[in-house]
């Protein structure tokens, strides 16, 4: 069990931190509070059970250890991929050494199942599943494919919320003129429907606002720092026929704010949830503040390059 601030932050206990882990972790630095908190998370399915010995992530140096902006978005897929191909590079060692045993006895694996990819922690709080439909116009066949996905990243307008931008991802796009679908039953270039619905959803949703857009007049990316509601609660309708758990509920846990006028300048901020109140990191700094005052973070409803303070990343924890 380790410590943050006065919480606690439980990892599962079924997953060790071997030697082959310590290593893998001496090569990062060490990042901010706000992502470390993140594991926090993961005491919703500890039953009461914690570890010790939690070793505080870092990252690498080449990667993070100089003057440049960061974005707060990549930042975060690279930490949770990276954790994840550490902990399942692990795993696979442990197979490899005949580590792993079942009832006292070393398990031998099959070749096949040497290579299959289990899944970790990451997976089992980030994880969700979308699933690509597209329907042919020509013989109404219906192709689908699913894709895992840690995080979304949508689309922003100005004054509307996330459920309205959660609608658009999943609005339907025809495909048309040189973007024909190819259409296997009729074995030729059709025009088709496409839309992106949600098949299984998350513990933790993690929702990117695309908020840096180029712009082709100015030649540069600019900050869209758009007034986009995002509620305490919130309730998914982008959902397939046959998703899992559709009428899951998910509360409000964190946000990542980015505070400034563009995307190279700027600063980030963190609000969190933390046993029953609402705590502001900045830096080394930490503010109790009101649920209303998050508020203030949901963008502007004029000018879009001005400087703001603006909700970036949301997470949302989902319901027992």
């Amino acid at each position: 069990e380790a410590r943050c601030g006065s919480d606690h932050i439980p990892v599962p206990c079924h997953y060790s931190i071997s030697e082959f882990f310590q290593a893998r972790l001496k090569m990062f630095y060490c990042f901010k509070v706000y992502i470390i908190r993140m594991s926090f998370f993961s005491q919703m399915f500890l039953n009461g059970q914690l570890m010790t010995g939690l070793p505080v992530f870092c990252l690498r140096p080449d990667l993070f250890d100089n003057y440049m902006q960061q974005d707060a978005h990549e930042f975060l897929n690279y930490l949770l991929n990276t954790v994840a191909d550490i902990l399942q590079e692990e795993k696979k060692q442990e197979k490899q050494n005949g580590r792993l045993k079942n009832n006292g006895t070393p398990v031998t694996s099959e070749p096949e199942m040497e290579n299959k990819i289990e899944p970790t922690w990451v997976h089992d709080i980030f994880q969700g599943t979308l699933t690509n439909e597209t329907r042919c116009l020509n013989c109404e066949t219906v192709s689908s494919k699913d894709e895992d996905f840690l995080d979304l990243s949508v689309d922003v307008e100005q004054n509307t919320s996330i459920t309205h931008c959660l609608r658009d991802f999943s609005n339907t796009e025809t495909l048309c003129s040189e973007y024909k679908y190819y259409c296997e039953t009729c074995c030729s270039k059709q025009e088709a429907q496409k839309r992106m619905r949600v098949k299984k959803l998350p513990m933790i949703l993690a929702l990117h606002l695309k908020r840096f857009k180029y712009m082709e007049q100015l030649h540069r990316y600019t900050k869209l720092s758009y007034r986009v509601v995002f509620p305490l609660e919130l309730r998914l309708f982008n959902t397939s026929g046959d998703a899992v758990n559709l009428d899951r509920m998910y509360d409000l846990v964190a946000v990542v704010v980015h505070c400034g006028s563009g995307p190279n300048r700027g600063h980030y901020i963190t609000i969190v949830k933390s046993h029953g109140f609402w705590l502001l990191f900045d830096d080394d700094i930490v503010e109790k503040i009101d649920a209303q005052a998050i508020e203030e973070f949901y963008g502007l409803t004029s000018d879009i390059s001005k400087n703001s303070e603006s909700g970036y990343i949301l997470f949302y924890q989902s319901r027992e």
